[in-house]
């Protein structure tokens, strides 16, 4: 209790501001559970965004949420489909297939959405509680 206190005293805020987690999008630290094969969305941070000249217009993404990463590729048609997404999005939504090879889950896209905008709640002030006493 008396750490809780002294984090109050010394910060401007009551706490930690929660991540904003996107409804419907799996942990990634639970990748290792849904079968092969099974429709799932995942959603996070965009770490590494990669379109090698080699890979015949596939786009490769490692996105990162609060447990970990997990590793996205983009075929060129859904590329098509959500291009604004995938290269601008600095947060993204992927809705896809999970297939595992060597121990290691991918999820392969259908569905891309820029989330980004859910980024812009953590730079907002927390709502002050004016049911407990403080008045503007």
């Amino acid at each position: 209790m008396q750490e809780s206190m002294r984090e109050n005293i010394l910060s401007p805020t009551p706490g930690p501001r929660p991540w904003p987690r996107p409804p419907v999008a799996i942990l990634h630290r639970d990748l290792d559970r849904p079968p092969e094969k099974a429709r799932i969305t995942v959603a996070g941070l965009v770490l590494v965004r990669q379109r090698p000249g080699t890979a015949h217009g596939v786009v490769f993404i490692t996105l990162e949420d609060e447990t970990g990463i997990a590793n996205v590729i983009v075929w060129r048609n859904v590329y098509e489909r959500f291009r604004r997404a995938v290269v601008a999005g600095r947060a993204l939504r992927v809705t896809g297939q999970i297939q595992r090879e060597s121990g290691v889950a991918h999820i392969i896209a259908e569905k891309v959405e820029d989330i980004s905008w859910m980024l812009d709640t953590l730079a907002q002030p927390p709502a002050r509680d004016t049911a407990a006493g403080e008045e503007d």
